[in-house]
């Protein structure tokens, strides 16, 4: 055989090595839990797997729908989802609450802080949270993180969220705005700058008015969850805004099924890290969804194991 063959018959078989990897790499789907259509999960997700995909062709998040936290948490913990979005108050009752022992969900990446803020029309009289006693608030959906946010936000301002005001619970987060609007409910509540709803209620005629709780409640707020923490909602985060907000929220996650496949959760985050920049581009907060945010926002034995291999690689944690 001679050698001119012989090389054309290795270029070949490495050819269809490389064919043939790419082939199984891009058989690697894995399926993303959300929530509700008009909420910031929805449209975090697909902010998520465009940006995964631009980073890892070979690499698809194909969206589910679901109810929010609550089921994301629920079909974890059957297998029925690979990956879901939680909100920071159930994942960490989730995680603090599950036994050490035995396969359990984890954290495989950082959301980002969903700082939570109520939103009325710029009209409106109400400008502060102590406003909203006796009128019908919009909360949020009846399994959403946020719903139990604002709930805490209520309670450690002084307002009992069942008596003092009427709260209304949505079937979708997309159905708030509307309802505001439309003078059926005073306020709404809802978290994270990237969030749909708030978009939608400062682009309506008129625009819209943030507000955050009291500064002299944020101490009692803190102290009803230890998922809460203070944040600031930057000047110019929404159309109208000419002042920073100071408010309060906490960290949403990307966590995985129990025994999820190590080398899934290396490459997710090394397309990720990637992506960052697109994922910024296509989300608000997208470039909170850093790794290496991590060790600030949760405790590292709750993260995936994989996700701890990464953090050490990268040098955020020893």
């Amino acid at each position: 055989m001679s050698k001119r063959l012989t090389s054309v018959m290795l270029c070949a078989l490495a050819m269809l090595s490389t064919a043939q990897a790419q082939s199984t790499a891009a058989a690697l789907q894995v399926v993303l839990g959300t929530a509700t259509p008009g909420g910031g999960f929805p449209a975090y997700g697909e902010a998520l797997a465009a940006a995964i995909h631009e980073a890892d062709p070979t690499l698809t998040i194909t969206l589910r729908t679901t109810k929010g936290s609550t089921e994301n948490l629920v079909l974890l913990k059957e297998g029925k989802l690979d990956l879901a979005l939680v909100q920071g108050e159930y994942a960490y009752d989730a995680l603090a609450e599950q036994a050490a022992d035995g396969p359990k969900p984890t954290i495989v990446a950082p959301v980002d802080t969903t700082p939570g803020l109520f939103v009325v029309p710029a009209s409106s009289p109400i400008r502060s949270v102590s406003d909203l006693r006796g009128r019908s608030v919009a909360l949020g959906t009846r399994a959403s993180g946020l719903t139990v946010m604002g709930r805490t936000v209520l309670k450690g301002s002084g307002i009992d969220p069942d008596r003092d005001i009427a709260p209304i619970l949505l079937d979708r987060a997309g159905d708030g705005p509307p309802l505001v609007l439309e003078g059926k409910a005073a306020a709404l509540w809802g978290g994270s700058v990237g969030w749909p709803g708030f978009k939608t209620m400062a682009d309506a005629p008129g625009g819209a008015r943030f507000f955050g709780p009291a500064s002299e409640a944020v101490a009692a707020i803190l102290s009803l969850r230890p998922s809460l923490r203070r944040l600031t909602v930057p000047a110019g985060a929404f159309k109208g805004q000419d002042a920073a907000i100071e408010t309060v929220g906490s960290w949403s996650f990307v966590m995985g099924k129990p025994g999820l496949d190590a080398a899934i959760v290396a490459r997710l985050l090394r397309a990720l890290d990637r992506g960052r920049a697109t994922l910024a581009r296509l989300y608000a907060q997208g470039g909170e969804s850093d790794p290496r945010n991590l060790p600030s926002a949760t405790r590292v034995e709750w993260l995936h194991p994989a996700t701890v291999d990464y953090l050490r690689e990268v040098g955020s944690i020893p």
